[in-house]
């Protein structure tokens, strides 16, 4: 698929640099096309610094959660919950712990990190499947909610912004806390249709009540706050959630007996490794997408896209944003080089590269994980997961465009 989709740039891109060329009269879009090779294999090393230190920097932090039990104490607390939902999953079965841990690293936005972790959570519940070519309820409950996307603490998305220059990385904050809400939500519910799992059970609305309400509690404030401050209040609890995190994992990771200094270290150089790796994704993809806009054939895309949208009498200026929605279904790497050459284009804090932002903090890569998920495990029939999934993708986008109308509009 990421074949596909790689190859897929450049031959669109070579079709439209033609055209320019043949029917534009513009010779220089080859000259063009060959700059921004090079000038995004640079921007993939320089994105690649940060990122070597803020997975290091994250992986080490959760180490000394998962030694600290924090980990445990999450499953142990939620294991009511998974009951209901995934009634074929054990109390106390590993997979119940994995999957807290997968869930902990996609809330902190370290997709990377969550990947590895996911994958053992899938191979534990593959354990307990009767059929193995078949995907279980619990398997795909457990990949339809990591394809939601939810992300409380998106520090991948601060870093990508710090990177290109925001003088305010976390601004995004609470549109993409409420955008990935949104997602999850959807996600969970589309899976109990189908499964017919009991969320209106006490059990199940002792967990979700609260967390709704609170939501929907905070929600109601928000909309009394002006503009200004809806931003200067993401900015401070972006930044005072991110550090109250840190400061808790390490404190109770002491009060634990937990040598937090060598678990950090531990935990970062497993970071370093998982950083190393991505480098050569990284530069495929930006130069693919740096490519595919110098040649005018994503502007080309764009213009259809914003033609229709102009059409039915809506606002255009989210389009821009789109090719970062558009490619998050099939490759994170391609979704994140889209997401930084929008800030490139378009300025950091510019709307189109707000939107892509709050899309990429809210939605997840479906295609890539149900083949990543799935294939390691040697799942064949994939049942609902698909369908399921793509509805929480959309409901992530959606709410990432109406959000920022409502924070930067």
């Amino acid at each position: 698929m990421l074949n596909t989709l790689w190859l897929g740039f450049f031959i669109v891109a070579a079709v439209a640099a033609l055209a320019q060329w043949l029917v534009g009269g513009n010779a220089q879009v080859f000259a063009a096309m060959v700059e921004a090779l090079f000038g995004m294999a640079k921007l993939s090393v320089e994105v690649m610094v940060l990122l070597f230190g803020t997975l290091t920097l994250w992986l080490g932090f959760l180490r000394i959660a998962e030694k600290a039990g924090i980990v445990n104490a999450l499953a142990r607390a939620l294991a009511p919950l998974f009951t209901r939902l995934m009634p074929g999953v054990p109390r106390g079965h590993p997979a119940l712990g994995l999957m807290t841990l997968n869930f902990a690293a996609n809330a902190l936005g370290l997709d990377n990190a969550a990947t590895p972790i996911g994958l053992k959570a899938m191979r534990a519940l593959q354990e307990l499947n009767p059929e193995p070519a078949t995907a279980t309820n619990a398997q795909i409950l457990f990949l339809v909610l990591n394809a939601s996307s939810l992300t409380l603490l998106p520090v991948t998305i601060f870093m990508y912004r710090m990177q290109q220059g925001a003088p305010d990385p976390t601004l995004v904050f609470l549109p993409i806390l409420l955008a990935t809400s949104a997602s999850t939500l959807v996600g969970l519910v589309s899976v109990a249709v189908v499964q017919r799992l009991p969320l209106l059970s006490p059990v199940v609305l002792a967990y979700l009540l609260p967390v709704g309400l609170l939501l929907a509690g905070f929600m109601a404030l928000l909309s009394t706050i002006s503009g200004a401050a809806l931003a200067q209040l993401s900015s401070l609890l972006g930044n005072l959630t991110l550090f109250a995190l840190v400061l808790a994992f390490v404190v109770i990771g002491a009060w634990r007996k937990v040598a937090v200094y060598e678990a950090f270290i531990e935990g970062a150089r497993e970071g370093f490794d998982v950083a190393k790796n991505l480098l050569p994704y990284l530069v495929a993809m930006l130069c693919a997408v740096g490519v595919l806009r110098a040649s005018g054939g994503l502007a080309y895309l764009l213009d259809g896209i914003r033609w229709c949208v102009e059409h039915v009498g809506m606002d255009t200026r989210f389009v821009d944003a789109m090719p970062t929605a558009l490619v998050k279904p099939f490759s994170g790497s391609a979704a994140r080089a889209m997401l930084i050459e929008t800030m490139q284009t378009y300025g950091v804090d510019s709307f189109p590269a707000l939107v892509a932002a709050t899309v990429q903090g809210s939605t997840e890569t479906t295609f890539y994980v149900l083949a990543v998920y799935f294939g390691a495990v040697g799942i064949q029939r994939v049942r609902h997961a698909i369908p399921c999934a793509l509805v929480a993708e959309l409901a992530g986008v959606l709410a990432a465009i109406g959000v920022c109308y409502w924070f930067f509009g």
